[in-house]
């Protein structure tokens, strides 16, 4: 039996909402000790434990010796944070990682959105998947028997994301005065974010209108289509692991290779992010480049919204490095990719030149993705969900034994020593 005797848990930054509050929680009964820094009045609020809370109020400029410090006081052994590139959290993990403490990287799915994302070390351009190979992966997958499991038909999270993301950012606006050196790591101040969070809340019945009567017009206009999919500018992922600095980069690549590429009766469907808020120009920029290319009447753009209806019926699609792109290659439509993602193999993600892509677009070995698929599902992906309370406890009730697990998900599989998988209810 493993428990968690002896091992003491750091938890940096997490998702927006009570998902790690909920975790340390549990890793408490197993035994070991839970410890919460919090940087700002939102993480105090998702961490009722005032016990188990230390507040970091210091310039970040301290924050590694501070970190440093933390660890050495109280004997942690393992590290819990969301997401590996945001500054505090590439310093610790770095600090982490010459004293051979354990980290814990929980993500967005890679294979979102019915399930979440835990490994051992980094996530999306640092996972240990950017370094294995399809044929490794099925070398290991000789130790399941397992089917590969199939997402639900619905999805109820979005929501309670941008709810949980507003209350975050309206904490560390208005109850931030303990905290008065705390700067965010993204580019805007917490009240803009807070008020592009609210915004889109407010909008959203508007902005589903809009987006049903422009996909009506898209599946109903009888031509064939590409689709562009789009990331969030701001997000680490972007921004991390991408060849790009900003989303206009991205979209002049894309209108310039299907201006010149593309047959003359296809069109190209630009679809936002589900969780896209307006901070980038997307809209204007499109229309300017699509003008600048002469291809005004062939672009549209959708704002966010499920995939599933613009997939069915597309030719092929581009995206940078977003988890998207797995539900393109599930259904065995050609794709093309930039920047580092953990799907980007040869085998099924398109090496040509954007150009060559649009006007001659190579359908994936859908085979090999279906080992990779499978292989993600037998060990980093986690079904259920940060912000849902039913997506939550799905998570909860398999993630501690993940933790304690002395080997990593991936490792795991090939000693035979991974947990049962569970099989995956609609998170709503």
């Amino acid at each position: 039996m493993v428990t968690g005797d002896g091992r003491v848990f750091l938890f940096l930054q997490g998702p927006h909402g009570p998902f790690f509050y909920r975790l340390g929680r549990l890793i408490r009964r197993t035994g070991a000790q839970a410890w919460r820094v919090g940087f700002n009045a939102g993480d105090r609020a998702f961490w009722p434990d005032g016990k188990t809370y230390i507040p970091f109020r210091d310039p970040h400029q301290d924050w590694p010796d501070r970190c440093a410090a933390l660890i050495e006081e109280k004997g942690v052994t393992d590290l819990v944070l969301y997401g590996d590139t945001r500054p505090i959290h590439a310093e610790a993990i770095t600090i982490a990682r010459a004293r051979g403490l354990t980290i814990h990287v929980f993500e967005e799915g890679y294979m979102r959105p019915y399930w979440v994302t835990y490994e051992r070390g980094g996530s999306n351009g640092n996972s240990k998947l950017m370094q294995m190979s399809v044929e490794n992966m099925r070398k290991a997958l000789s130790h399941a028997d397992t089917d590969t499991a199939l997402p639900p038909a619905s999805w109820g999270d979005t929501r309670q994301h941008i709810f949980y993301g507003a209350l975050y950012h309206g904490c560390v606006m208005l109850l931030n005065f303990g905290y008065r050196t705390f700067r965010p790591h993204r580019a805007l101040s917490v009240r803009q974010e807070f008020y592009l969070y609210l915004k889109r809340l407010l909008l959203m019945p508007v902005q589903a209108i809009e987006r049903r009567i422009a996909t009506l017009r898209v599946r109903h206009g009888g031509f064939p289509y590409h689709l562009a999919l789009l990331q969030l500018e701001h997000d680490a992922s972007f921004q991390a692991h991408s060849p790009f600095s900003t989303m206009t980069e991205f979209l002049q690549a894309v209108i310039e290779g299907f201006a010149q590429g593309a047959p003359r009766h296809h069109h190209l469907v630009v679809k936002a992010h589900p969780l896209e808020d307006g901070r980038a120009p997307i809209r204007r920029e499109l229309r300017r480049l699509a003008q600048e290319h002469g291809i005004s009447d062939r672009v549209h753009f959708v704002r966010g919204g499920k995939l599933a209806q613009l997939l069915d019926e597309t030719v092929s699609a581009v995206t940078i490095n977003s988890t998207a792109g797995q539900q393109v290659l599930w259904r065995g439509i050609p794709l093309k990719t930039f920047g580092a993602a953990v799907y980007a193999k040869p085998e099924f993600v398109s090496g040509k030149s954007l150009r060559a892509f649009f006007a001659q677009p190579e359908r994936p070995d859908r085979r090999a993705y279906a080992d990779f698929r499978r292989y993600l599902l037998e060990t980093s992906q986690v079904a259920g969900g940060f912000y849902s309370s039913s997506g939550r406890r799905q998570l909860l009730r398999q993630a501690v034994d993940m933790m304690l697990n002395p080997d990593d998900p991936y490792d795991a599989l090939e000693s035979g020593t991974a947990a049962p998988r569970q099989q995956l209810r609609i998170v709503t």
